[in-house]
């Protein structure tokens, strides 16, 4: 237990909280494996230190997208505000939570307009980090700049350290920390509230992939080799939607789990060209509560849904509550061929499917002894990348126009 500033007894992790806590730089990074509770003690620190210890500030948290942002930490400092008994108000519409004379927004980097739009700014925490650009960091230090009677401003940025072509610059800070930058690395080990299964999950890797080892167990830099799709790139929400609008015709992939997440991706395709947007990525979801997703994810039940055939019961029960599921087909080799199908296609992503393009940036071939990949994919971080296979791997396509139906890919 920590005796914070509001004299409440609350568990935190001690070794980021202590950090957080003595930090005099104006920006300081969190960075580390998976796990290791970067967001959770950040989610601490600002709700007690900042809006119950301070006055009159405003606090920025961000993420690069909004529906990444609104399932995460708007959902967290909601979660530990109640946990805690602290009174708050909140306007649902305006994603604000007000605590005193304190404000704390949660707004998108992919609404630049919106952001500009806040005068004054004392703190900003970019969650996930690594999904933001060098433009981005550098956006968010310009608008850092507001009056604040408590001291000075600050800036906090927490995430796993994957290299990408994009994020090579938060590397360089943390090998290299500039002269107002404080770092604190940190693992699994240092996270009280990490259960068992997440643990194993984390542990399991050292037997999977040396790479992904590193990186989310470790939380050191590293730039997984091997990866397997280069066919997509990202385009804008408005440029997805009139696509998917002039196709008309969508499919589902879904992929179970309840430890695991629970994956659903919503996919479009015209002649060579496949559109996909994540819908759901969440743990612990009975089927009861997936159903309910469903219900509000998909519109129209009559569009198919392509799922793991190894949950019969679970299809069932969902064909029961009127959707058109079907199994996913499964065979020796199955695998390959449906990842050789999706390379058939220029895969284009909607930009706030934040899990659906890291999954498609990391997943990779599984390795020999001499670090040559074979014909079998990492089994981490691939929920929605099954998904996605079991609905292309496991229909054909009448590519004018873009019809679909069930099909034996053994034939």
């Amino acid at each position: 237990m920590t005796k914070t500033q509001t004299n409440l007894d609350i568990r935190v992790n001690k070794k980021q909280y202590d950090f957080l806590r003595t930090n005099r730089k104006r920006k300081a990074h969190l960075f580390g494996s998976a796990g290791s509770g970067k967001s959770w003690s950040l989610a601490q620190f600002l709700i007690i230190e900042k809006m119950f210890g301070e006055h009159d500030i405003r606090i920025i948290t961000t993420r690069k997208t909004g529906p990444a942002l609104f399932k995460s930490v708007w959902l967290l400092v909601q979660d530990l505000l109640k946990m805690y008994d602290l009174p708050y108000d909140i306007n649902k519409s305006e994603r604000a939570i007000y605590i005193g004379s304190n404000e704390m927004y949660f707004t998108a980097l992919d609404d630049p307009l919106k952001l500009k739009s806040f005068e004054k700014i004392n703190y900003v925490w970019a969650e996930e980090a690594s999904e933001i650009t060098r433009h981005d960091y550098m956006q968010l230090g310009l608008r850092c700049r507001g009056a604040n009677p408590n001291g000075p401003n600050a800036m906090y940025f927490s995430y796993n350290p994957a290299s990408g072509p994009h994020n090579r610059y938060l590397q360089k800070i943390t090998t290299n920390p500039p002269d107002d930058v404080a770092i604190l690395h940190t693992t699994y080990h240092d996270n009280i509230f990490l259960d068992d299964d997440y643990i194993h999950e984390i542990e399991g890797l050292k037997e999977i992939d040396k790479v992904y080892w590193t990186i989310y167990g470790l939380g050191r830099w590293a730039s997984p080799k091997n990866t397997i799709y280069t066919n997509w790139d990202v385009i804008s929400t408005d440029q997805w939607d009139k696509a998917v609008k002039l196709i008309g015709d969508v499919g589902y992939g879904l992929d179970f789990g309840y430890n695991m997440p629970t994956a659903l991706t919503e996919i479009a395709v015209k002649e060579f060209d496949l559109y996909e947007k994540e819908l759901l990525y969440e743990r612990k979801l009975t089927n009861t509560q997936l159903i309910d997703r469903l219900n509000l994810l998909i519109s129209n039940k009559s569009s198919p849904i392509l799922a793991d055939c190894s949950e019969p019961d679970r299809i069932e029960e969902i064909s029961k509550a009127g959707f058109n599921i079907f199994p996913c087909i499964k065979g020796e080799g199955s695998v390959k061929i449906g990842i050789d199908r999706v390379k058939r296609f220029k895969c284009h992503i909607r930009s706030n499917s934040t899990n659906l393009i890291e999954e498609k940036q990391i997943y990779k071939w599984q390795e020999d002894i001499n670090g040559d990949p074979i014909d079998k994919p990492v089994k981490y971080k691939d929920h929605l990348m099954d998904a996605e296979r079991y609905y292309v791997g496991s229909v054909e396509f009448d590519l004018s126009p873009a019809m679909v139906y069930v099909g034996n890919i053994f034939d």
